[in-house]
């Protein structure tokens, strides 16, 4: 039966740029064969009526005005993605609306983390510890075998390495010449890597092959829950952070690299999706007077914010153990330790839409959750 058009239907554009007809999405890889201006400018619904798809599932036929195009979509897929529903998954995955922020206290007993054996063998292992990335930013790994260049080979269970000016990864160890304080001993306080780069290197690796070093222990702070903070107790001081650039730069005699972000940036609802934090690299600001006295109010507020003790996740590093974490959220630190000790890392880099792709796909064929 052809239905009245008093029945509700979604924006037409909307609904025709979805059509799944292998006249308009390549039958192999289900993705578009034409572009949003090859279809009418005065698109309309001109019938609609209730029908079957191929396999026998309820759906919705609709021919369209003026060009007479049919469309099948099934009942199934209007009624999970009709615009008027809210979303089950708001956002693209990397805002604060899909993490649980944490203080140190919320993960007391129940730190994210697998033993290498088990994540490299079972895929429901490798998910949850794939997963604690997505949610709460970080997984470790314990006992990841202790051999040269191993950190590659983690990442590479769920991406691609990140070559940078480092190398496809770089050592953390005290260096006669350092071109950076991580390859010292001293003292490093809550920061994310690499904000000069564009783009940043969304997550980071640290395999730890040694550390009989008195000191140099971790830790981690989630600075999406900073942000928060910030924003419910100093409102003013939040929006400051989200809209000055701050010129980060890194530069040494092979290397320049600069650029311009806020640091804490917001998508297009405003919810906190970055922070870029790192005072070792933060250039001279060229703004107005007024600017730069609002700006290093605020600056000023976020890095205090970030230093309270009951915010830092504060654990030690063994060999073996492997830390991954989201380098777009989490800032993290060390305690500063005598030079004289072993402490060694390697380090690499990764992104997460590769660790977001491998988790989708680990997830459709296990079916797990």
């Amino acid at each position: 039966m052809t239905a009245t058009t008093t029945i509700p239907h979604p924006p037409a554009f909307w609904l025709r740029d979805n059509c799944p007809c292998t006249d308009c999405r390549d039958p192999r890889n289900g993705q578009k064969l034409f572009q949003i201006t090859d279809l009418p400018a005065g698109l309309a619904i001109g019938s609609a009526r209730e029908a079957r798809t191929p396999l026998g599932e309820p759906a919705r036929e609709i021919v369209w005005a003026p060009d007479g195009h049919r469309s099948l979509y099934p009942l199934a897929w209007l009624d999970a993605h009709a615009p008027e529903r809210e979303a089950p998954h708001p956002g693209d995955g990397r805002t604060e609306a899909d993490k649980e922020l944490w203080a140190a206290a919320d993960l007391r007993g129940r730190l994210p983390q697998a033993h290498w054996a088990a994540y490299s063998t079972d895929d429901a292992v490798r998910i949850h510890a794939l997963d604690g990335v997505r949610r709460l930013g970080f997984v470790l790994l314990r006992d990841v075998p202790l051999r040269d260049r191993q950190v590659l080979d983690v990442a590479r269970t769920f991406g691609f390495v990140r070559e940078t000016n480092y190398g496809e990864l770089f050592e953390v160890r005290v260096e006669a010449d350092p071109n950076n304080l991580a390859f010292t001993g001293a003292r490093i306080t809550p920061h994310t890597d690499n904000p000069y780069r564009d783009p940043v290197p969304t997550l980071q690796l640290l395999h730890c092959l040694a550390n009989e070093a008195s000191g140099g222990d971790s830790g981690l702070v989630d600075g999406f829950h900073a942000a928060a903070l910030l924003r419910a107790e100093d409102p003013a001081a939040f929006e400051v952070l989200t809209r000055t650039p701050v010129e980060f730069v890194f530069a040494d005699a092979r290397t320049e690299l600069r650029a311009q972000r806020p640091l804490i940036e917001t998508d297009a609802l405003g919810r906190i999706r970055e922070v870029r934090f790192n005072n070792r690299s933060t250039g001279t600001l060229h703004h107005p007077a007024e600017v730069l006295d609002a700006f290093y109010r605020a600056y000023r507020s976020f890095a205090a914010l970030l230093l309270r003790p009951e915010l830092q996740l504060d654990f030690r590093l063994t060999p073996g153990d492997c830390l991954v974490f989201d380098n777009t959220r989490l800032l993290h630190a060390r305690t500063a330790f005598a030079e004289s000790g072993a402490r060694h890392l390697q380090g690499t880099y990764a992104d997460l839409d590769g660790l977001a792709s491998t988790l989708a796909v680990l997830r459709r064929e296990g079916g797990a959750r």
